[in-house]
């Protein structure tokens, strides 16, 4: 059963690490939730690339749909679950970008041909046929051919979660879950409780 004593974020860790043994694909998915402008929701996958005390953090480009959302409305909610486990964590908090040298580090970490993509993509706008895209691509590989020097562009960075409620789910017999919620309190401090199922 889960412990409501327990510090949300190492149970967060103690959960994640089991599920990077366990979850066959991408444990590090989860659920993006955001708001439009006009008050709509819209969700998707995307991966934690790193969290700590101070949150979760996912990279992106800031044109796409949901940087557009985010710079509206910085409040998001994530979800991740995973069935091996079959438990699920909703987390709902603020977001705001990483500073650059944060974006920087990650962005020089990935592999060429994902920094090329990065150029390449106009994310969330229309694209006529796959050939325009693999064209961008080629175009970018021949401006940046050395796979050690292509620059993070500037539309493309780090989001940092900052949670105020987390809430752990673990599937029980008979659909009598067990749910732990945790909130921040004015005081940065944490209130537990569990839930009814």
């Amino acid at each position: 059963m889960l412990d409501k004593n327990k510090e949300p974020f190492l149970l967060f860790d103690e959960w994640f690490s089991l599920a990077k043994k366990k979850e066959l694909n991408d444990p590090n998915a989860m659920n993006l939730a955001t708001i439009s402008e006009d008050n709509k929701p819209h969700s998707r996958m995307v991966l934690l690339k790193d969290h700590s005390a101070d949150g979760f953090i996912f990279y992106t480009n800031t044109e796409s749909n949901k940087g557009i959302q985010i710079s509206q409305n910085n409040n998001v909610a994530l979800c991740f679950h995973w069935k091996s486990l079959q438990r699920q964590i909703r987390i709902e908090g603020s977001v705001k970008k990483v500073d650059d040298s944060t974006a920087d580090s990650y962005f020089n970490s990935r592999g060429y041909m994902s920094r090329i993509g990065a150029l390449s993509s106009k994310q969330s706008s229309i694209l006529k046929s796959r050939s325009e895209l693999e064209a961008l691509i080629e175009d970018f590989k021949k401006k940046y051919p050395d796979e050690n020097n292509v620059p993070r562009p500037k539309y493309w960075t780090g989001f940092l979660v900052t949670p105020i409620k987390i809430e752990f789910w673990q599937d029980m017999p008979h659909r009598i879950h067990d749910r732990l919620v945790f909130e921040k309190l004015d005081n940065s401090k944490w209130k537990s409780q569990k839930l009814f199922p």
